[in-house]
């Protein structure tokens, strides 16, 4: 499953990966993801959380990269990963080469409270 959520007070875009995410189910929350960025002004930060991420099928790659796509046209400025075991790690760093032209900073942590110190909340 992947939950979109967004705070426009704070410019956060939060996304959370929870379980075995399918292709499928990124591909129905694109519409989703396109209404939360329409909130947000360029600039803002993303909170990615994959600590709830049991695996993710191979085929998600070319959905996740639309996904990123999408972000970084918004004008993304800080991208904040959760990411505790770098076993689970599905090569977001790779990702971010090709998907973010405008090379917003990013910062991986191996928890949900160090995130919060990363978006200075």
């Amino acid at each position: 499953m992947l939950l979109i959520t967004s705070n426009q007070a704070r410019q956060l875009l939060h996304l959370s990966y929870i379980g075995s995410v399918r292709a499928k189910e990124l591909q129905r929350s694109r519409a989703d993801l396109t209404t939360q960025l329409g909130e947000l002004s360029p600039g803002f930060r993303l909170l990615a959380d994959f600590s709830q991420l049991e695996s993710m099928e191979l085929d998600c790659t070319p959905e996740l990269g639309r996904m990123m796509d999408l972000i970084g046209q918004a004008g993304v400025g800080l991208v904040v990963r959760v990411i505790p075991d770098k076993g689970k790690d599905i090569g977001m760093n790779i990702l971010t080469v090709f998907h973010y032209r405008h090379r917003p900073r990013v910062v991986t942590c191996k928890s949900l409270a160090e995130a919060a110190k990363a978006l200075a909340f």
